[in-house]
């Protein structure tokens, strides 16, 4: 199998147009975030992750499967979030040797602010890229009325059925 012939050249368009508009998207909300509140995208991850998780606390690789990071990843971002007073390294009950990644009452709040932020990139950007689809733009945004007219329904004549 030659590379040429490993799928047609739309689907790789199609592809590259997709992580063309994921990297678009992700750099705003990446910018988004950091002015607003000093954050990167895998520092919010990494803050949901524990807010979502029993007692909020998870290990290491738990932490580095959920955000999708390898452990030297996950553990180099915690030491910053830890500086930061964010997060705090907690011994694991069932490990003596373990420790677990515990959310702070500052990351807690941290968290709350940024998720703000993030929910209305998210929403402006889904809102823009929806909006270029046919019929996206025929949306009035402010009252979301964006159904199309819909024909009156025809009466059914008895005995028809």
């Amino acid at each position: 199998m030659t590379p040429r012939n490993w799928t047609d050249e739309s689907e790789i368009r199609t592809w590259m147009r997709f992580l063309a508009a994921h990297s678009a998207i992700t750099r705003e909300l990446e910018a988004q975030m950091m002015g607003a509140h000093e954050l990167t995208l895998s520092d919010y991850d990494v803050l949901v992750q524990l807010a979502r998780a029993p007692r909020q606390r998870l290990r290491n690789i738990e932490l580095a499967n959920a955000v999708v990071l390898t452990r030297s990843g996950v553990t180099r971002l915690v030491d910053g979030l830890e500086r930061d007073g964010l997060v705090t390294r907690v011994s694991c009950p069932s490990d003596k040797r373990g420790t677990l990644v515990a959310l702070t009452d500052e990351g807690m709040r941290r968290l709350r602010e940024a998720a703000r932020t993030h929910l209305e990139g998210v929403r402006e950007a889904m809102d823009k890229l929806l909006g270029e689809l046919p019929g996206g733009a025929d949306c009035d945004l402010e009252h979301r009325a964006c159904l199309p007219e819909v024909p009156a329904a025809r009466p059914v004549e008895s005995g028809s059925r």
